[in-house]
């Protein structure tokens, strides 16, 4: 598929924009949903109040309560980054409370089921392991709104439960005894966009406002605003849409965490991932802190990535997150076999993609089948589904999609069209789950290419790099990048500036992996540039020679304590 280079559109600037701006990172706002300087203004002050979100008060009151009552409460995550953190900040902000309002910390514990045996969400099986610790509250995070089952079984053996989720609800709701989720059809508040530990985090100030003014305090409660670092992490690494919001929470969590005033776990796995607290930025996060506790949740359990996050000493964080990081390198060789299978897989069937991907084996693992579909998505640029084999007998697979098609609302359009091929689904836009019976795999590639022919209208849309325009050699320096590192949080909504520009490759360097680094020039003014372009061999980069176009990022290098400019290549042409 051919690729473009397009050119974001620019706007005009708010007048009430600070002068102070980089005049670079300027002119990157005014390619970006920017209406009035509010929208730049990351204050904690400035967050959305949480007027408009359904039954968020009520869920705030019931638990509140529940603290003063006694009553055991278990909080049901999921066993992924956002999952985690969620669990993380509600077991801390709960046991917290309770120790200021006659409660006793004891009476909270949390589960996260395992994804080979329980799988996702709040289901029947999850119910009967709860059951023992007679638990009065069922609290879920990042999951539950789809889990009708396993609320109903829930109501059966007496628990009551509260879901906080924020995903998109199917047709009929639970019958929960409160569920906060924006994404509810009657749900006002102003950002949906909010990941699941956005939404524990505001469950947990309603709570605090509403024990401050109708409980007897034994002690000052604690301040909500010091479970940021969590909601920092969590919202990045889902990937959630990084609206005002949402920019707000990431930003406040990363100065918590640059200042030293975050909890030991996160900075024991920024020590794993060799990142400095000090200059942290979002990126960090979403590459460094969130596969490690991602990689629990796929190879083992994320009760381990849990108990790093509630840890309150150094060495236990320390010796957690050294277990966390072995995981993650074992789910990288588990990925690195997977995606060689798959490769060999469609090089024999290569006029089989069409419009997507489906592939299967035997041998695979389901904790890794998403970050396989996600690199055959980049690979071939197409949406890619990878299944692995359930303990059930049944296939559980994981979708990647490309913009402009939304692949859950696909996947709900299959369900539709053939009622009885897929058993459960869920999930967002871009990412999907779905479980399918072990003999249904070639019945549901045939449903998935008819559904992508239907939705993309027999072609895959043309793959774009959108750009923030050119930058002169002059602007091309440490001071543009560094304005630009720290003007954002960047991510999925609001995205990292690019560039595009022609340079001369002056020198190429192949690096162990298939990367490249380079050398950069400038022929107007004989200027160089080191800069680094990943996976570029699988590419063809390393073919290129002369002048070329490139989308890049002026980016900061740390070696050995230095710093230095690189650029990061992300597409390369012949000029």
């Amino acid at each position: 598929m051919a690729s473009r280079i397009r050119r974001r559109a620019a706007r005009q600037l708010p007048d009430d924009l600070s002068d102070d701006i980089h005049p670079v990172l300027r002119r990157v706002y005014a390619r970006r949903d920017i209406a009035t300087a509010r929208d730049l203004d990351l204050r904690l002050s400035q967050l959305a109040p949480p007027e408009g979100m359904v039954d968020l008060y009520y869920s705030a009151k019931l638990l509140a309560e529940a603290l003063c009552e006694r009553e055991r409460i278990c909080i049901v995550g999921d066993f992924d980054a956002d999952g985690a953190t969620a669990t993380a900040l509600l077991v801390t902000a709960l046991r917290d409370m309770a120790d200021c309002c006659g409660g006793d910390r004891q009476q909270i514990t949390f589960l996260i089921p395992d994804r080979f045996e329980l799988g996702y969400g709040l289901s029947p099986e999850v119910v009967e392991r709860v059951r023992p610790w007679a638990p009065k509250w069922l609290v879920t995070v990042d999951n539950g709104v789809s889990s009708n089952e396993g609320v109903a079984a829930a109501n059966a053996a007496g628990m009551r439960v509260i879901v906080t989720d924020h995903h998109s609800p199917g047709e009929h709701l639970p019958a929960a005894e409160a569920i906060v989720n924006p994404k509810r059809q009657d749900d006002n508040f102003i950002s949906a966009n909010l990941a699941g530990v956005g939404i524990a985090f505001y469950l947990a100030a309603a709570m605090r406002s509403y024990l401050q003014q109708n409980c007897d305090l034994t002690d000052e409660l604690p301040n909500v605003a010091d479970l940021l670092d969590l909601v920092a992490v969590g919202t990045v690494a889902d990937l959630v849409s990084l609206d005002t919001n949402n920019r707000i929470l990431v930003e406040q969590g990363l100065r918590r965490i640059r200042a030293r005033r975050a909890r030991p776990g996160i900075y024991a796995l920024l020590e794993q991932s060799q990142r400095k607290a000090e200059t942290l930025v979002a990126n960090d996060l979403a590459f460094a802190v969130g596969p490690k506790l991602n990689a629990a949740g796929r190879m083992d359990d994320m009760t381990a990535g849990v108990d790093c996050l509630l840890s309150k000493e150094a060495d236990q964080a320390r010796s957690l997150a050294l277990k966390l990081n072995s995981l993650n390198s074992e789910r990288r060789e588990v990925e690195s076999r997977m995606t060689d299978e798959a490769l060999e897989e469609i090089d024999q069937r290569v006029e089989d993609i069409g419009l997507g991907l489906c592939v299967s084996a035997a041998g695979w693992h389901q904790g890794v089948v998403g970050i396989l579909a996600a690199r055959l998505k980049e690979r071939y640029q197409c949406p890619a589904i990878a299944f692995a084999p359930g303990i059930d007998g049944t296939l559980r697979g994981s979708a990647r999609s490309i913009p402009g098609l939304h692949i859950r609302d696909l996947l709900a359009a299959i369900k539709r069209d053939y009622p009885r091929l897929i058993e459960r689904f869920g999930g967002h836009a871009m990412a999907a789950g779905l479980t399918i019976a072990g003999d249904k795999y070639n019945e549901f590639r045939e449903a998935f290419a008819a559904a992508l022919h239907t939705s993309l209208g027999g072609e895959l849309p043309q793959q774009e790099y959108a750009t923030d325009g050119e930058l002169s050699s002059d602007e091309i320096n440490m001071a543009t990048a560094m304005a630009l590192r720290y003007g954002g949080p960047w991510g999925i909504g609001f995205p990292e500036p690019k560039f595009d520009g022609v340079f001369s490759v002056c020198d190429q360097q192949q690096l162990r992996g298939g990367h490249l680094r380079l050398t950069l020039g400038d022929e107007a003014s004989a200027k160089r540039w080191e800069a680094i372009a990943f996976g570029a061999v699988e590419k063809g980069y390393d073919k290129l020679q002369g002048r070329v176009r490139v989308v890049y990022s002026p980016d900061v290098r740390e070696f050995r304590g230095k710093r230095s400019l690189q650029l990061r290549l992300d597409y390369m042409e012949p000029a």
